[in-house]
């Protein structure tokens, strides 16, 4: 493949929504928001890779060039992390957090003689560095990114000072504290007690997927937002049925014993800026925060449908990939609505099941460690689903039938499974697959058509999701190492497939022109 072919796997998406429905106030907001969200792709930069433009000044071809800024480095993150130019060889596990030459062995064995740097070291918000004696230590972010820092927090407080909403202006202020203190709790509930508020920005270090090492260290990001209010009104009432949802969930009892928090809300966006972790690779269409487990219990979580992202891949990835792909007798069960619901019921999944293992072991992302991010999407996923069985059966769910959300769903995996092994929404989907294939939930025929068997597939929505949800809730690292070592690869006749996906010039995922609000 040339450097202009793995650039048109990516196809430009001009990010933009009305805004006449804001006022003067808020239109001047967004700008500065952007300003801090550009801060956070600094610093991504730097966590992902290192200082861009050394690497970038010694491109003389334009396209490379423009590759490197989609993956945020020389790495192909839709190719397993395959490096792309020449000179460098495999990414680090841990990115950049860590010296590339540290070893797990190496770390653990640090934590063991000096326990009281533990809490340090294994920090979401600190890198770890070796100091001029070769000594390992750990920095805090705001210490190691402080002119990044110092520049989004003057933009967050002149933007709150513009907020005419009142839990807007305190979150943002919150916000801008938490970034030079490196504690995000109390803007974490500030951002979930805000509730009238038309802009929204999500911003700060959030997402340990970037860590394939540990899966400790979180990355920045973040997505500057202007709320749908209508779309925002049909999807209200869900939230409420989340602690019946958890009572009902196929495991036993010790398996959903905790109840989710009943302050979860669910909205509507349109995106006018993604920066850093949210950017990088395959584009992130949803969101579910805070991931403090200790805040989803108490107060619940926010989930944020990104509408026009989210449509731009429908109409220019889904859709095609089911016109190839899905047999033709069920391609209008491929449906916007279905997939927006999907998405969105997703979303809502990451609060069900439990955060802390059964049998000591911690919370179940500090047991799975470098899996939790892999088996967290693949509960989502898979208990997106299971609700939305559930929720068509007791008519709370009107929407659709189950053939489309089925059916999409399998169109939708057809798509995300093209992010590669890099990833952990990539990854996850290749699990659900393979375990989909074994149980005869989808049939394929002669001409590569693949079509949804309901039964099966209803079966095995109920099995997958009491396999996650056991393995998170045990906290059973080995178990989830084997299952990913036993269903987590691309099958033989699935590549085969999905090679006739880039034959025909499908994108796999979208970029932006941003920033201008014009």
């Amino acid at each position: 493949m040339t450097m202009r072919e793995r650039v048109a796997q990516y196809a430009t998406v001009r990010l933009t929504t009305d805004l006449s429905a804001l006022t003067p106030n808020e239109r001047r907001m967004l700008p500065l928001l952007i300003e801090a969200a550009r801060q956070m792709d600094r610093i991504f930069w730097l966590e992902a890779y290192g200082e861009p433009e050394p690497l970038l000044a010694s491109l003389r071809d334009p396209d490379t060039r423009r590759f490197v800024e989609i993956n945020y480095g020389p790495w192909d993150r839709l190719a397993d992390n395959a490096p792309f130019v020449e000179g460098f060889g495999p990414k680090p596990p841990g990115a950049n957090f860590y010296p590339h030459d540290l070893t797990k062995a190496e770390f653990e064995q640090f934590i063991k003689e000096h326990p009281d740097q533990a809490a340090a070291f294994k920090s979401q918000y600190s890198v770890i560095r070796r100091d001029a004696k070769a000594h390992l230590t750990a920095l805090d972010y705001h210490e190691q990114f402080a002119e990044p820092v110092r520049l989004a927090v003057a933009a967050l407080r002149q933007a709150a000072a513009l907020a005419e909403d009142s839990g807007l202006r305190r979150y943002l202020e919150l916000r801008a504290d938490a970034l030079l203190t490196d504690d995000y709790r109390a803007s974490d509930l500030a951002w979930l007690e805000m509730k009238d508020n038309t802009i929204d920005c999500v911003i700060g270090p959030i997402e340990t997927y970037e860590d394939q090492l540990f899966g400790y260290k979180a990355a920045h990001e973040a997505y500057v937002l202007v709320k749908d209010k209508a779309w925002s009104a049909r999807l209200a009432k869900y939230a409420a049925l989340l602690p019946g949802l958890q009572r009902g969930l196929p495991v036993p009892e010790a398996y959903k014993r905790e109840s989710p928090g009943t302050g979860s809300d669910l909205n509507a966006y349109d995106v006018v800026y993604y920066a850093g972790d949210c950017n990088a690779g395959s584009k992130t269409i949803a969101i579910n925060l805070p991931n403090d487990e200790e805040i989803q219990l108490r107060k619940g979580a926010r989930r944020l449908q990104l509408k026009n992202a989210m449509r731009a891949k429908f109409d220019k990835i889904l859709v095609p990939i089911a016109d190839l792909l899905i047999a033709p007798e069920q391609r209008r069960h491929v449906t916007f609505d279905a997939f927006f619901g999907d998405t969105m019921f997703h979303e809502v999944a990451h609060g069900l099941g439990i955060k802390q293992t059964i049998n000591g072991r911690g919370t179940v992302r500090e047991a799975l460690r470098d899996l939790a991010g892999t088996i967290e999407e693949g509960k989502a996923d898979i208990l997106g689903l299971y609700m939305i069985g559930k929720l068509l059966e007791s008519g709370d769910l009107k929407d659709g039938s189950i053939e489309d959300y089925y059916v999409t769903f399998l169109a939708g995996i057809f798509r995300s499974v093209r992010f590669g092994a890099a990833s952990a929404h990539g990854r996850a989907n290749m699990l659900r697959f393979n375990y989909f294939a074994e149980a005869g939930a989808f049939s394929r025929d002669r001409d590569g058509r693949y079509r949804v068997n309901v039964d099966p597939m209803r079966k095995a929505v109920e099995s997958l999701s009491a396999k996650i949800l056991t393995l998170q809730g045990d906290g059973d690292y080995d178990g989830a190492a084997a299952w990913m070592r036993a269903q987590g690869e691309l099958p033989r006749q699935l590549a085969a497939d999905l090679g006739r996906v880039s034959d025909a010039a499908i994108p796999v995922d979208i970029v932006f022109e941003q920033g201008s609000l014009d």
